[in-house]
């Protein structure tokens, strides 16, 4: 999976129609150009895609003042909402996302209910342990072996399966905990400082 998809679905919806500007500008405001591959030409591109592609719906509205061409604002079809709900849900409840993809599940959490939340990330857990599990089985040296330096790669992986179930489950607690407004639950961005706030 991509997380440019899920950026860029998540970002417009937030606004509920919204231009490439507001995107990119949400998306750097995050800092996600520089842990993902959310760059101002590839956001551009993304949006236009989807639109292609059904996900969104594309409105051109009046050029600026300056005289520029008409901007485009984008939102959400109801297959775009089906796919950006399925993207959220495989980020947070899959092992093996890369962490650019896990980070915009975490971005977008609370747009889940909290029970909902709360059981993708205990099935992270489960995923996690079982790799964990995995790895000790078929990808460790056993007696009297010595692997070299390939021995690293395994415990590199033992490492990440452990230290992303450890955080996963903080972020589990402190969700039953009450933490974070979610879907369920009210407006969940209120609040949220955005660029150019105090």
């Amino acid at each position: 999976m991509s997380a440019i998809r899920l950026l860029v679905l998540g970002a417009v919806r937030q606004h509920g129609r919204a231009h490439g500007y507001q995107v990119r500008n949400d998306l750097e405001f995050w800092g996600a150009h520089e842990w993902s591959s959310a760059k101002p030409g590839s956001i551009y591109h993304a949006l236009k895609q989807m639109a292609k592609q059904g996900l969104l719906i594309a409105h051109d509205i009046a050029p600026s003042e300056a005289g520029g061409p008409p901007r485009t604002e984008y939102e959400l079809t109801g297959k775009g909402e089906e796919e950006y709900f399925t993207l959220l849900r495989e980020a947070l409840s899959s092992y093996d996302q890369k962490v650019d993809v896990l980070s915009a599940g975490v971005g977008f959490i609370v747009d889940l209910p909290r029970a909902e939340a709360i059981a993708l990330l205990k099935r992270r857990v489960e995923s996690l342990e079982a790799w964990r599990s995995e790895i000790g089985r078929h990808w460790t040296p056993g007696e009297g072996q010595d692997w070299g330096h390939i021995g690293e790669i395994m415990g590199m992986w033992v490492h990440t399966a452990e230290s992303g179930a450890q955080w996963t489950r903080g972020l589990i607690e402190r969700l039953e905990g009450g933490a974070y407004v979610m879907a369920d639950e009210g407006d969940q961005w209120k609040g949220i400082v955005t660029r150019g706030e105090q």
